[in-house]
């Protein structure tokens, strides 16, 4: 089994990391209600999405 050499050091470990964090969902405004809509999902209001009426 393969065992590491040496330690990892914090700032290693970190710089792996860096990637790792959450994101802020990406949020537009509805065009029928108004609404704020995550992109590429239907509205929860109205039930729009790309100009027509899928809910």
């Amino acid at each position: 089994m393969a065992v590491p050499k040496r330690k990892t050091s914090k700032s290693k470990r970190n710089m792996r990391r860096a990637h790792d964090g959450a994101h802020i969902a990406n949020v537009q405004t509805c065009s029928e209600c108004g609404a704020s809509v995550r992109s590429h999902h239907a509205c929860s209001q109205c039930g729009n999405y790309k100009d027509r009426n899928v809910a």
